[in-house]
């Protein structure tokens, strides 16, 4: 058999690709997120913006979504850092799954390869996904310090197909939250689906998406009838 079709145990062909985000799509980490701004910025005497900037920048790497909420070029990265003193104690205890995302994950692998594609880093993502036993269905997990170009440039994406030795013609969709999984999507050529479970509504999410579902398991049911 080709090396580019998996095969289940019970005889079931994986010939589809499905790739995920992951905050906002699969998990909620909302609470953890924002409490470890709340300590970057306190960490350097500075006033936390609200919660709602905050939240729209949610799927950016954190450079940029300090750099956005004002702070200085040279300090992000100083921010970052304190973020993630603070994120790595909580991560666990302060991040929930989504509604049927467990559901969509284990639906999905009976008929795709899965891949994770994200912006937080593979070290957390990893732990995350264990922590709530869905790294079994995950064939490859791409995060911040995997590629040069996070997302919404194409390079983790086009590093995941790679992975997951995808071909032309293959059935393949990316499924996000936010603007920069499905311009990521459309600049890497496959198609996308955009959920409304996470921090981007369905306007926002319309002029990039090919189709938009309430969540994650929904999509993944649309994908299997393709």
């Amino acid at each position: 058999m080709a090396n580019t079709i998996y095969q289940m145990k019970e005889g079931t062909i994986r010939s589809k690709i499905v790739l995920f985000d992951l905050d906002g799509t699969i998990i909620d980490s909302t609470e953890a997120i924002l409490e470890s701004f709340a300590k970057a910025y306190a960490s350097f005497g500075q006033d936390v913006p609200e919660d709602e900037k905050i939240k729209l920048l949610i799927g950016l790497p954190l450079d940029v979504m300090f750099k956005s909420l004002g702070v200085e070029e040279s300090k992000a990265m100083e921010y970052v850092k304190a973020y993630k003193e603070h994120y790595k104690t909580i991560h666990t205890e302060k991040t929930v799954l989504l509604p049927q995302a467990k559901e969509a994950m284990e639906f999905a692998h009976g008929y795709a390869k899965i891949g994770i594609v994200t912006t937080k880093t593979s070290e957390f993502s990893r732990i995350l996904l264990e922590h709530f036993d869905l790294m079994k269905y995950v064939d490859v997990l791409i995060g911040r310090e995997d590629v040069e170009h996070p997302k919404p440039d194409p390079e983790p994406i086009n590093k995941a197909l790679n992975k997951l030795d995808h071909r032309f013609g293959q059935v393949t969709y990316m499924v996000g939250d936010t603007d920069a999984d499905l311009i990521a999507a459309e600049e890497a050529g496959i198609a996308c689906i955009g959920v409304l479970c996470g921090y981007m509504d369905k306007e926002m999410l319309a002029p990039w998406a090919d189709f938009i579902t309430e969540d994650a398991f929904s999509a993944v049911k649309l994908i299997e009838k393709m």
